[in-house]
């Protein structure tokens, strides 16, 4: 018995890496998966392919599960919408998304074109709401879903570089949130996770000697995809009743991350000035402001 049998997954990005791991981990636990990947570069990107899609879902079916392949765009919401109409013609339900579909642009702000931004933004936060908002009647109507999003660190803590992803993954944590507390009596939930994962990204990293080389390979293995799917698999589980929070995973550990909450307040009855703030309020906070350092 997994704990998803009987259940219907979607899975975005599902073609490699995380997506990967966890669409073979969903049909392993006893769901039918609809495995969705644009099949894109290794920055992510328009080009289409099929093929690894395709590929993940003939290998769960090689395994005897059950999967189809889409490789549509989780950014189009009329493809989105057909990847929800796929999953009701082949497996008669819908059950859980999980969307770890992504792609990257880095660069320093001030160096930052306006595409990148944008479609950065248009994968990610869009690609997210596209997602649930394809589904959220469904599962609504069913009073059964689960949602199963991505943030990140960048997001959360911060990372030099990476603005529009940074960007984009917090508002897939607001997101998130506000899905969960709507979807509360529905029985909708939603939860996001922010992994520490080995990517195609890491994996182009120069390798300037055999100490880097050996250094690398051992990132590769403490950071294994698989570890971020178990996680993924849990949530989209019916058994599970977390909703609204933030999770990450890193190796063997799973973390459960605060959200952010008033820690100190000022009040004046009559009222602050610029100048005031500037030499009362800020200093007396001081010491509890956010480092810059990661």
């Amino acid at each position: 018995m997994g704990v998803l049998d009987g259940k219907v997954v979607l899975v975005t990005g599902g073609g490699r890496g995380i997506g990967r791991d966890t669409a073979l981990l969903c049909a392993k636990e006893g769901a039918k998966v609809v495995v969705n990947d644009l099949g894109g570069g290794e920055a992510g990107g328009d080009e289409g392919d099929a093929g690894p899609a395709a590929e993940v879902a003939n290998e769960i079916k090689q395994a005897g599960g059950e999967a189809v392949s889409n490789s549509d765009s989780v950014t189009d919401i009329a493809s989105v919408k057909g990847m929800l109409e796929q999953a009701l013609d082949t497996y008669g339900g819908l059950h859980a998304v999980i969307n770890p579909a992504g792609i990257l642009r880095d660069k320093m702000f001030h160096k930052l074109d306006d595409a990148d931004w944008d479609v950065v933004l248009d994968v990610h936060l869009k690609g997210s709401y596209n997602v649930c908002k394809a589904t959220i009647e469904h599962f609504r109507n069913q009073e059964e879903g689960q949602y199963v999003l991505f943030t990140s660190t960048s997001g959360l803590i911060g990372n030099v570089g990476q603005t529009n992803y940074a960007a984009a993954k917090m508002g897939i944590v607001g997101l998130s949130r506000v899905l969960a507390q709507e979807g509360a009596r529905k029985n909708v939930h939603s939860n996001v996770i922010a992994p520490v994962a080995w990517t195609r990204l890491i994996a182009t990293i120069p390798i300037k000697d055999e100490e880097q080389a050996a250094r690398l390979e051992q990132i590769k293995q403490d950071l294994d995809p698989a570890f971020v799917a178990q996680l993924a698999v849990a949530l989209a589980a019916p058994k599970c009743e977390a909703t609204g929070q933030i999770f990450g995973v890193r190796g063997n550990e799973i973390m459960l991350y605060n959200q952010p909450r008033v820690i100190q307040s000022a009040i004046k009855e009559d009222g602050w000035t610029p100048s005031t703030v500037l030499e009362q309020v800020l200093p007396s906070m001081a010491e509890k402001f956010t480092s810059l350092e990661r």
